[in-house]
């Protein structure tokens, strides 16, 4: 089983609101205006704030 990436259609951001952008090789939820990055564990993702991460300047370019 993997990520349904239909869920994204219903998913946002719980911080701004805003859409998410599935990243599949690091498995993992980004929020462009926020530059967090959200984890899915075991196919789900973990929506709070305190395990997200901040992207990396690199990240963020790489993201424009």
């Amino acid at each position: 089983m993997a990520f349904d990436i239909k869920l994204l259609d219903i998913l946002a951001c719980p911080i701004c609101k805003s859409t998410l952008n599935y990243q599949k090789q690091q498995n993992e939820l980004i929020c462009k205006l926020d530059r967090i990055a959200y984890p899915i564990k075991d196919d789900i993702p973990v929506m709070l704030e305190g395990e997200a991460r901040q992207l990396t300047i690199e990240e963020i370019e790489a993201l424009k």
